[in-house]
């Protein structure tokens, strides 16, 4: 699974820290992933749901909210508020840099955070809780010893998963104003919650809260014997496939596999009753079709419209890359080709004397400080195109069915 560090700003010009996984394949759609209350983007739950999202085609933007992990800022400075702007701030990057997010997952904390953030996240279409709390304010349970102190100093030194943390009296007003159940209810928004039955840490309670406040479509996943981290490999990498299923029922439909081709093989493939064709060359992809006065759409060049583009191509190429090397002053070429069935007898060059001949016809204009000599040898150039010695030479056409 490859992964690319990346540094964005937040709403005050602070870095913070991410590292965006990749699938093997271009990605079928982006999320985002929001970390637990004092965790990070490195935590081992966080790195294995996002390698089971980007087993599934996914790429995912896990990162370091202000003040934790490799991200600037101070955490006592920060509250759950600057952890929804911080998302945006994310959320932004991702749209600037890549593709904005489909899907939010938010772990805890997290949870909460990115279904606060939603909201403001036209582009996504799918949110996944784990072990979320209904309400910000819970978390406070985590310091609730340090309440008096906080009261009276509007500071205080808390214990936090066996880490110390220094927390303002303006955290715990800032998780009191949130007003969660509310803004669920205006989500409009596919919903998946997935919550530990056996969760010590966030009650499964509330599971039934969100889930109870939610409009349809809405879904509901119990971890089974899982913890609220967790912390067992096995739980984060079903979370993760979990979600990942879930999500595509909402993403846009895969496009079928493409089978490899071998580089210079053309694939045609015509689907319906029409003429129009769909052409595949290399990673490139064409139409073609004839046009209205024989009964097609002209919905792209007709097979003798890329025959002449071909000999018109290759013959700017040719004429290009004798300049380069002779260090010819050619500024500007332009090749006009045109195909026309002329009959045999009206030909006074052509071997054959019955039936029709193909004619292309070609003019070309040449533009640049060139002596007449320069010009006389760059026409004599132009028959030594590929295509055109091709054209000239002899041809077989092998045919087989597969």
């Amino acid at each position: 699974m490859p992964n690319i560090t990346v540094e964005f700003p937040n709403a005050e010009g602070q870095l913070l820290s991410g590292v965006l996984d990749l699938p093997a394949a271009t990605p079928r759609a982006y999320a985002l992933f929001a970390h637990c209350f004092t965790c990070s983007k490195n935590l081992k739950a966080a790195t294995v749901i996002s390698r089971a999202m980007t087993d599934a085609g996914l790429a995912v933007l896990r990162f370091d909210f202000t003040g934790l992990g490799q991200s600037e800022g101070t955490f006592a400075d920060t509250n759950f508020s600057g952890n929804v702007s911080d998302l945006l701030a994310a959320a932004s990057f991702l749209e600037r840099e890549y593709s904005a997010p489909a899907i939010l997952v938010g772990h805890s904390l997290g949870g909460t955070a990115v279904l606060q953030a939603a909201a403001k996240l036209p582009a996504a279409v799918a949110v996944a809780t784990i072990g979320a709390p209904a309400e910000a304010a819970h978390v406070t349970a985590l310091f609730a010893e340090a309440e008096p102190e906080l009261r009276q100093k509007g500071v205080a030194r808390v214990n936090l998963g066996g880490r110390p943390f220094t927390i303002r009296q303006q955290l715990v007003d800032d998780l009191g104003r949130q007003g969660l159940p509310a803004s669920i209810g205006r989500l409009r928004k596919s919903l998946l919650i997935l919550h530990a039955p056996l969760d010590a840490i966030v009650d499964i309670d509330n599971a039934g809260q969100l889930f109870a406040a939610a409009k349809h479509p809405k879904s509901f996943i119990s971890l089974d014997s899982a913890d609220h981290l967790l912390s067992r490999s096995e739980d984060s990498a079903y979370a993760g496939h979990v979600i990942a299923a879930w999500a595509s029922r909402y993403l846009p439909a895969r496009p079928e596999p493409v089978a490899p081709i071998n580089e210079g093989a053309v694939v045609a493939s015509n689907t319906d009753d029409s003429f129009r064709t769909d052409l595949r060359v290399g990673g490139h992809t064409l139409i073609a079709d004839e046009p209205s006065s024989m009964g097609g759409t002209n919905l792209g060049p007709s097979p003798y419209g890329l025959l002449s583009a071909a000999l018109a191509a290759c013959t700017a190429m040719t004429l290009r890359m004798y300049a380069r090397h002779k260090k010819i002053d050619l500024q500007e070429s332009s090749v006009r080709v045109m195909h026309r069935k002329v009959h045999a007898d009206a030909c006074a060059d052509c071997d054959s004397d019955s039936g029709t001949i193909d004619e292309l016809r070609r003019q070309i204009t040449l533009v640049g400080n060139l002596s007449d000599e320069e010009r006389s040898r760059l026409l004599q150039i132009a028959d030594k195109c590929p295509v055109h010695r091709s054209l000239h030479g002899e041809i077989k056409i092998r045919s087989t069915l597969t």
